[in-house]
């Protein structure tokens, strides 16, 4: 269980930064070298690698070395542990949103 959490907290922390987010939705179209991948964000090549380390950690991102330059690839299978995480919170909320419902339209036949 607490390793578990670990993996979550290192996901939901690499999701807490909108460069990293950005990162993984270019990574969605396919892998991109860290120079593809920084350009965008507007920031050097070594604040984008520090970001890719991040996702890194997380096991979100796969980074290799072809010839000088560090292709990253998107490694989705945490995302979809942390959207099952989440999962449970949706339903939970679901659930107390139908009775919310329900008491209202309850309370309007009165």
């Amino acid at each position: 269980m607490v390793e578990q959490n670990a993996e979550l907290n290192a996901v939901f922390h690499a999701l807490a930064d909108p460069a990293r987010r950005q990162i993984l939705a270019a990574l969605r179209e396919g892998p991109k070298s860290v120079g593809e991948l920084a350009l965008p964000l507007d920031m050097s090549f070594a604040g984008a690698s520090k970001h890719i380390g991040v996702l890194e950690s997380a096991r979100l991102v796969q980074r290799r070395k072809k010839g000088r330059t560090r292709i990253c690839t998107l490694k989705p299978a945490r995302l979809t542990k942390a959207e099952q995480w989440l999962k449970t919170y949706t339903e939970f909320w679901n659930e107390r949103l139908d009775l919310l419902e329900e008491a209202i339209e309850e309370y309007g036949d009165e």
